[in-house]
């Protein structure tokens, strides 16, 4: 989108355009148009994100079809994430830690009961607010669990990347996301990323690797023995640990799921069924399948657009 010259005096205060229905902003160089009820100033948070962030509130199409080269998301603000408390100086409790944690166990439920990997959790995408609700945020790498096409060049961040993802796997499960809530739980009550504590797999824990180069690459690896949570980590609840190992273990398919770390008795102070939705409807991406060029992508979008403001008319 063009400047059309914004001096800096206009800049983050806003100009009227399009009979003054949308407002035009310039924020950290970035020439945009929102409605106008989104009255200045703006601040900008960060310098930008992609995905869908928790609870949408609003999406702000172009004023003109023909123009339509951004869209712009509005979502429901939080105070900070979970990256920044961890590193902050405010205390946290085992109370805190089962809340947090029962919180995003709550989520990933939902989230995996329809269709859906995250594939990047870690503190930064769960956002937090002065009550201590946590929002799990930033599915731009979201994939549903039928596709097959899963391979890119950056899923998840490495500390809380899974095994089965550092050896390529092609083909992974929702135990993506239960290995990475199992780094976070330590994180949060260590206030570090946890340290390699898993030990050699053995040959049962290689069972779920189909690439023979990979289970070579593994077993040529030095000999590590496994290191006990309980003796490393004395100070912790031994039931955070307990929940913690059955999170971290190395072959996917003997990993807990969603469903069982929420009945495990860490979270049995806060876990209560008929507060833990499912989604009733699997999500279904079919049109990525699809060979699209950009014009077919971006009607897609304008259309949802149009479609999410019809429901937001109807609440």
């Amino acid at each position: 989108m063009e400047n059309n010259g914004e001096s800096e005096k206009t800049k983050g205060k806003g100009i009227p355009v399009h009979g003054g229905k949308y407002v035009r902003y310039n924020i950290l160089g970035n020439i945009f148009e929102v409605y106008a009820k989104y009255a200045p100033p703006l601040q900008p948070v960060g310098r930008g994100a992609y995905g869908i962030i928790i609870k949408i509130k609003d999406i702000i199409r172009p004023a003109e079809r023909e123009k339509f080269d951004d869209v712009y998301i509005v979502y429901e603000l939080m105070d900070t994430d979970l990256h920044q408390i961890i590193q902050s100086n405010q205390a946290l409790t085992d109370e805190h830690c089962q809340y947090f944690l029962y919180q995003l166990l709550r989520g990933l439920k939902y989230i995996h009961s329809a269709n859906v990997l995250h594939r990047d959790l870690k503190p930064s995408n769960l956002l937090l607010n002065a009550n201590c609700d946590l929002k799990i945020c930033d599915f731009g790498l979201a994939r549903t669990t039928s596709e097959t096409d899963f391979m890119t060049e950056y899923v998840v961040t490495r500390w809380y990347r899974a095994p089965e993802l550092l050896l390529n796997c092609s083909e992974y499960t929702a135990a993506i996301d239960i290995w990475s809530v199992g780094c976070i739980l330590m994180e949060i009550i260590r206030r570090e990323p946890l340290f390699p504590v898993t030990g050699s797999p053995n040959d049962s824990d290689l069972g779920f690797l189909r690439s023979d180069n990979a289970k070579k690459y593994v077993k040529q690896l030095p000999h590590v023995e496994k290191q006990s949570f309980a003796e490393r980590f004395p100070d912790i609840s031994p039931l955070a640990i307990d929940l913690a190992e059955k999170m971290l273990v190395f072959d996917p398919s003997k990993r807990i799921t969603v469903e069982e770390a929420l009945n495990h008795p860490y979270m049995a102070s806060l876990h209560e069924i008929n507060e833990e939705p499912i989604c009733p409807t699997p999500f279904i991406f079919d049109f990525e399948q699809t060979i699209l060029n950009e014009e077919d992508i971006k009607d897609l979008i304008w259309r949802e657009s149009l479609n999410f403001s019809q429901e937001q008319m109807l609440e």
